[in-house]
């Protein structure tokens, strides 16, 4: 069992679309103020649980907290809601679906409505238009007292444990980042570091970003490393040859490309092979999609890295990670940093 398991549970049980993190962040919040220093908080949204708040080197860790969702677009005079996406989620994994629409007044549950095989079945080519939202009500009249245009929603879908080793659900990209921050706090609290640490949950990774630049720019760090999901090919039907090798338990997985400093992923590397621990990577050639892009053209620059979690079914509502790949990132971040002198040069022409 990973250990503190039930607050990720808490986390991934939550509702948070990208914009209404609010209720998410209070509960990260709290869990990580016995172990910080100082918490901090920002216009964005932010929460930043802070260590050795004096030392003139900051390392900054992100996570964020948003989810991918749906957004109310339109409110038919039958009573049917229009959706659209609030990140990058697909019309074709809705169908079907139940959903929680985080009303203005209360929470409502609906369908997404699938057209039946005798009519038809679902369009070959399924756009967001074609989706509508059944919450039962006969008509506009009676649904407005619950729910308004830009009121967003979620899949109404409960994370779960698989074989006592992996943790499926909605939304692991990125509650399972944020967790492992805060870990990383916690872990750290107990330990003589000689940097400071700025752990973070972040807001508006799926849709803007704009948390993870609030972060930085506030926090002006030494060093920034997103704490992220990435694709794992392990499964049926992914052409690893186009995709990676990418597998579940098979460790951290580290980024390699134009935007990552080369001396902090060594940091990263030298702190593996001290645990033993095996590490994977994953090609960023141009950028890396996730918040360390936003932290690196903060300020005057800031080195980044990426370090990842291997998840199955990206952006589905039965995204699937292990919880050993979990615990050794949070080892491996602890690790790192623990051994991080405050002196370190991270230019890359420097010795």
């Amino acid at each position: 069992m990973l250990q503190n398991q039930s607050f990720l549970m808490d986390l991934l049980s939550t509702p948070s679309p990208s914009s209404m993190e609010m209720d998410i962040q209070k509960k990260w919040m709290n869990y990580v103020r016995p172990y910080a220093d100082e918490i901090k908080t920002d216009h964005a949204g932010n929460v930043i649980g802070v260590l050795n708040p004096e030392a003139d080197f900051k390392v900054l860790l992100a996570g964020h907290s948003d989810e991918i969702g749906f957004v109310i677009t339109k409110i038919e005079e039958n009573g049917f809601l229009r959706i659209g996406k609030m990140g990058g989620i697909s019309p074709k994994l809705a169908v079907g679906m139940k959903v929680n629409i985080l009303g203005a007044h209360q929470t409502l549950t609906g369908v997404i409505g699938a057209n039946a095989e005798h009519h038809g079945g679902v369009k070959e080519k399924l756009e967001f238009e074609d989706l509508y939202v059944d919450c039962g009500a006969k008509s506009k009249e009676e649904i407005v007292k619950f729910v308004q245009i830009g009121d967003l929603a979620v899949y109404k879908r409960n994370p779960e444990v698989l074989m006592d080793r992996y943790i499926t659900g909605r939304g692991l990209d990125n509650r399972t980042g944020a967790f492992m921050v805060a870990e990383v706090l916690r872990k750290l609290s107990e330990k003589d570091i000689q940097v400071g640490v700025y752990a973070t949950s972040t807001v508006n990774e799926e849709t803007n970003m704009g948390g993870a630049y609030f972060a930085a720019a506030g926090i002006k760090p030494s060093m920034a490393i997103a704490c992220d999901v990435t694709f794992a090919t392990d499964y049926p039907g992914v052409n690893t040859t186009k995709y990676g090798d990418i597998q579940l338990e098979k460790g951290p997985v580290l980024a390699k490309g134009a935007p990552i400093n080369r001396k902090v992923n060594q940091l990263l590397q030298n702190s593996a092979f001290k645990l033993n621990m095996d590490v994977q990577y994953e090609l960023t050639p141009r950028n890396t999609g996730t918040d360390a892009d936003k932290m690196r053209y903060t300020g005057a620059g800031v080195p980044i890295a990426l370090v990842s979690l291997p998840l199955r079914y990206m952006h589905s509502p039965v995204e699937t990670v292990s919880m050993k790949d979990m615990e050794e990132e949070i080892d491996l971040l602890v690790d790192m940093i623990v051994n991080l002198k405050g002196n370190e040069s991270l230019n890359p022409l420097e010795d």
